[in-house]
């Protein structure tokens, strides 16, 4: 980013930057044809393309959908967005030198492919795709149509049984979605203690870093041919009696025996753990085990909020003493040296879940919270016990433009359908209990992006007042016309989720805060701001819960706000609904600095885009947690910490999210101010 004479910032020159990559390289190494049937043609033969795609369709129809978008004329505001976009997702010949795609195609295939052979459908998603309205997840928008081809899903979430069948199932399967490029969570909270019993002989059991350490090799080898590393995350009980060893794993001093390179960890903690701490009381860690012989239950089916005192009074339930409060200082420490854990707070999650059954881990970015029932693997020639796994199905709206174009319930309604066609189209022959899950939940995860820079451009800063009430009404309505949609569809077919008779939309208690008080603007710019939109009363929210009761939902999960990663780059946006980390991104590529200014930063917005680590993190808490409201599932939530902080800095704001209901806390990222300069003066 160059500065003037003067030595203030040149915002123009990024256009200048976008313009001359389009000149220097895109244009240059672009491949030309003469016509949409020719390049088709030429695509489908070479198998670039699935022919399948496009015999659903006529070719007029297909001509149409590429019409209305290059008619859009599209321009990347950006040069990130440009370069991340035919980096990253375009479609290049074999040899990587040519381009085969523009932007507009991708987004073409990607309509086609939504549109399953209706025409007009197609159509509708083009608009919303061209229009930036909604950006499906990496995943779905790199693969989509192609003949040679990862999955079209993020993520994955799976238990692991307590058995050697469990475990060696849970690897295979953990290695057969890391090479389709899926990222894999596991809930090792089962698998017994080190030192516990097996076949009734004592002290024999490795515990579960073992079984990390054989997870961490396996995602950094069975990768999607080169083209994405393999990620996975380890979630353990804060009351299993491994979690000091579990943490030690991510310790930078940790030995090289324990230490897990590529596998991220989180912890989930009940609200039983966070009061023993409050009270300063010792707390216990149990062996899964013993507590199972004890309660015919697995680790992962206790409530220990509920059961926690009658399994430290019960003999037969072996059991360690440890200082809570000091526990919850190591996790603190461990969170400023690497990041990790990630947290869940297990009875935030569950008082709030709508489903029958609980919550007991997350995903890799910590913002799908869905139920898991555990499979049970036997010895070959024996059936099988095949549960539910979950699939990650997202996609995020782009809040800036969609408050542009004024029309949420289109919005959303078409964003439900595109990933109720990914959740329908994943079957995954090696994850049976993936395939079960969503023929049987039909669970997607709507989110959204660009927050931070849709409240800069309207003069709302982040902190604010004016922000929380922004999202109240914004994230209240995209449920509303979420929730309506998913029950016009479950009308339309005549089939429910499995289990929605036991859920709390069956019965009503889930509409509770909505029926009894209305979630539209109070001040006057917010209504001014929604202007236009149709926003429910609680009328609507009275005649819905009387739908949904009748009709039933067609999906048991609806919304779930991911981090968006390199996607936001793409539809040059801030990142989720989180706010900034930098004015002005910095990034190397190989000899070279790349510089990408936030959306729309001018001297106008300078201020308003204020970084993440200049806030008060409890001032973020209190936004997300507005939104968390309104949010089915979880949202991805990182921390920004300033390393003159104190870990018990960290552990208030912790507990303070707790107290606010935050459901998951993602990365704690730490910012060295040693070397900071005031970039705020230099404008």
């Amino acid at each position: 980013m160059q500065r003037d004479s003067d030595g203030l910032l040149q915002f123009d020159k990024d256009k200048e930057a976008t313009r001359a990559y389009f000149l220097d390289y895109v244009n240059k190494n672009t491949v030309f044809f003469h016509s949409l049937r020719e390049k088709l043609d030429y695509l489908i033969e070479n198998d670039y393309y699935e022919k399948e795609l496009f015999d659903q369709y006529k070719f007029e129809d297909i001509k149409a959908v590429y019409k209305l978008i290059y008619a859009k004329k599209f321009r990347f505001p950006s040069f990130m967005a440009a370069y991340k976009f035919y980096n990253d997702y375009a479609l290049l010949t074999n040899d990587g030198e040519r381009i085969l795609e523009r932007y507009e195609d991708r987004v073409a295939i990607n309509a086609l492919f939504f549109g399953k052979g209706d025409a007009a459908n197609a159509l509708k998603f083009a608009e919303l795709l061209i229009t930036q309205q909604y950006q499906p997840a990496t995943p779905t928008f790199l693969n989509v149509g192609r003949k040679r081809r990862g999955e079209l899903v993020s993520c994955f979430i799976t238990q692991v049984g307590d058995s050697l069948n469990d475990i060696n199932m849970a690897e295979s399967t953990a290695k057969q979605l890391s090479k389709i490029g899926g990222g894999v969570s596991l809930n090792l909270s089962n698998i017994r203690a080190k030192g516990e019993s097996i076949k009734d002989i004592a002290n024999v059991a490795k515990g579960v870093v073992g079984v990390m350490k054989m997870l961490d090799h396996s995602f950094r080898y069975a990768d999607q041919m080169g083209q994405r590393p393999g990620a996975g995350a380890a979630y353990l009980n804060i009351f299993h009696a491994d979690i000091h060893d579990f943490l030690d794993t991510k310790k930078i001093s940790a030995d090289e025996d324990v230490r897990v390179k590529t596998l991220s960890i989180g912890v989930v903690i009940p609200d039983k753990f966070i009061e023993l701490a409050r009270e300063n009381k010792p707390a216990y860690v149990f062996y899964p085990h013993t507590v199972h012989k004890a309660t015919g239950k697995h680790f992962t089916e206790i409530n220990f909020t509920q059961m926690y005192d009658d399994l430290v009074a019960n003999p037969l339930v072996r059991k360690d003493k440890i200082d809570p409060r000091a526990l919850l200082e190591k996790i603190s420490v461990l969170r400023f040296e690497s990041g990790y854990p990630f947290v869940m707070f297990r009875d935030n999650v569950n008082t709030a879940h709508p489903l029958d059954g609980d919550v007991d881990e997350s995903n890799l970015c910590t913002e799908i919270l869905q139920r898991i029932d555990l499979s049970q693997y036997t010895d070959y020639g024996q059936s099988d016990v095949v549960g539910r796994d979950v699939s990650c199905n997202l996609g995020s709206l782009n809040i800036a433009n969609v408050m542009r174009h004024k029309d949420i319930k289109s919005a959303v309604a078409l964003a439900t359908d595109a990933l109720t066609v990914v959740s329908e189209a994943t079957n995954i022959a090696n994850a049976p209990a993936v395939a079960r899950a969503n023929r049987e939940m039909r669970s997607i995860g709507l989110g959204a992006m660009n927050l931070h820079g849709y409240l800069t451009s309207v003069g709302i800063a982040y902190e604010s007042p004016l922000a929380i009430e922004f999202a109240d009404v914004f994230f209240a309505a995209v449920n509303y016309h979420s929730l309506k949609h998913s029950c016009e569809m479950a009308k339309r077919s005549g089939t429910t989720f499995s289990g929605f008779n036991e859920s709390s939309y069956a019965d009503g208690t889930y509409f509770k805060q909505y029926v009894s008080d209305d979630f539209l603007p109070k001040d006057a710019y917010i209504a001014e701001l929604f202007e236009g939109f149709m926003l429910p009363t609680r009328k609507h929210w009275i005649e819905l819960s009387a739908d949904v009761a009748k009709y039933g939902l067609y999906h048991s999960y609806r919304l779930a706000i991911a981090p968006t990663g390199s996607i936001s780059y793409v539809q040059s946006a801030t990142a989720s609904v989180m706010p900034i980390m930098e004015r002005i991104e910095e990034r190397t590529y190989g000899n070279s600095k790349t510089y990408y200014p936030m959306p729309g930063l001018s001297m106008k917005t300078w201020f308003y885009y204020k970084e993440a680590y200049d806030m008060d993190m409890h001032n973020v808490v209190d936004l997300i947690a507005t939104i968390q409201r309104h949010v089915d599932q979880g949202i991805s939530f990182t921390l920004f910490l300033k390393d003159t902080m104190s870990t018990r800095d960290l552990t208030k704001i912790d507990l303070y999210a707790h107290h606010k209901g935050i459901k998951t806390l993602y990365y704690a990222r730490t910012k060295d101010t040693g070397a900071d300069a005031c970039l705020a003066c230099q404008v």
